[in-house]
């Protein structure tokens, strides 16, 4: 991690106070490594240096090795927010929709595969099924034939039919716009409703899905685990207005650059900001290869993305998309 690579051990104080040696060049203060801490850094220095009365004086490396207080954790995190912002402008959600039923069946739909899985599949379906008195009179056999590729079919489809009824019967055929009613309907949690509100409907809310629940304690933001406790502490952090922009942010960085297993930290934009650096692969050229989607020149998940998004749509279902697309990588 980058506390633990630019730490240092102070020298001894002599009669003559000696300048500090310069910290050492390379991969050691490399890409990601905050320059602060590697130009402070000395070997075998204990993070003080000595001044001409005597006094010690705290290096930026000493500081760095101590605990983050709560307003520097805050004023951190809101600044990666900001970088990111400028790295991913085109960010959005990355399930197809033309409306608030599109994107709740696409976000039910999306648990246990991948974005791009959905969108390949959902052309179909809302053609077979364009609105809820539609899905909610589906032959269940149908509807999981359609959705099939999506996985775990006969769950979603009792899913879908369950949702679909109860907007049918319960709120007009409409979906609605509060969370306290989304998540009264079948298959429907706070991260769904919370993904329904944000782009649908313009409701600030986080969406705590893996990519974002990784990164977040990754960056230090929280230790916590359950998602809810999550989104109760990130919520703290930011702005109620920045939360849908964050949510769409933190998961693109965590599908492109930030990965599960194998971080592309050599190639990451923020690393000087991650307190886990060094997690994944740090050299420039080996990380270059792991990114995905647009930022390895590979296509994106949504089959009609965005206007500004820089990348290649996705292909339909059944085309060959060629590789380093992160079909599975967003299903870490």
């Amino acid at each position: 991690m980058a506390a633990d690579r630019n730490s240092a051990v102070g020298e001894q104080p002599s009669e003559k106070p000696k300048k500090a040696a310069k910290a050492p060049r390379g991969k050691g203060a490399g890409r990601g490594v905050s320059k602060a801490a590697a130009r402070n850094a000395a070997p075998g220095g204990a993070g003080t240096e000595t001044a001409a009365a005597g006094t010690p004086i705290r290096t930026a490396a000493a500081e760095a090795a101590e605990p983050e207080s709560r307003l520097a954790m805050v004023r951190r995190a809101r600044r990666i927010n900001r970088e990111l912002a400028d790295v991913y402008p085109y960010a959005h959600p990355e399930l197809d929709f033309r409306n608030p039923f599109e994107l709740l069946i696409a976000t039910v739909l999306s648990a246990q595969t991948t974005d791009l899985r959905v969108n390949q599949t959902t052309p179909a379906l809302f053609v077979a099924y364009p609105t809820p008195e539609d899905m909610a009179a589906a032959v269940p056999e149908e509807l999981e034939q359609i959705i099939r590729p999506t996985g775990f079919f006969r769950a979603k489809a009792r899913s879908l039919i369950g949702l679909s009824t109860a907007l049918r019967d319960n709120f007009g055929g409409e979906v609605p716009g509060r969370l306290a009613d989304l998540v009264t309907l079948p298959g429907v949690g706070r991260k769904t409703a919370n993904v329904v509100l944000g782009n649908a409907f313009g409701v600030p809310g986080l969406t705590v899905d893996t990519h974002f629940g990784r990164l977040v304690r990754r960056w230090k933001w929280t230790e916590q685990e359950d998602p809810e406790k999550v989104e109760a502490e990130i919520e703290a952090i930011f702005p109620k207005s920045e939360w849908t922009m964050l949510s769409h942010r933190v998961i693109f960085h965590g599908r492109r650059i930030c990965h599960s297993r194998k971080p592309a930290c050599g190639a990451c934009p923020i690393a000087h900001l991650c307190p886990s650096y060094g997690v994944g692969e740090t050299d420039p050229e080996k990380a270059e290869k792991l990114l995905k989607y647009e930022k390895g020149g590979y296509p994106g998940q949504r089959l009609s993305p965005p206007a500004d998004y820089p990348g290649r749509p996705a292909p339909p279902l059944g085309a060959s998309a060629g590789t380093g697309t992160g079909a599975g990588a967003d299903a870490e």
